[in-house]
């Protein structure tokens, strides 16, 4: 038997779609945030660098710091809060 898939894009098939004439304007990936800004997880299916697990695609979250090109996000998961780690082109301004 085939072992089942366990990579972090499984069952992503209509979450990291998009249209057919839907294209990334490149504002997504230069766009900058400031530390404290509220933000909300959307991810781009054209880039796969810097981008979030998919049990926190749209969760809303606050930029508490910045790492190179990426951004740390503070969010809360259930009861938890955790730090995620993204880039800009996966992020988007509330």
């Amino acid at each position: 038997m085939v072992q089942k898939s366990k990579g972090p894009r499984r069952r992503t098939r209509n979450l990291l779609s998009r249209g057919v004439r839907e294209r990334t304007p490149i504002t997504r990936y230069l766009q900058e945030f400031e530390i404290g800004s509220k933000v909300v997880i959307k991810p781009t299916p054209a880039s796969s660098n810097g981008r979030p697990f998919k049990r926190f695609f749209g969760k809303n979250g606050t930029i508490i710091d910045r790492r190179g090109k990426s951004y740390i996000v503070k969010i809360r998961d259930g009861k938890k809060e955790k730090e995620l780690i993204a880039r800009p082109e996966h992020l988007k301004a509330i």
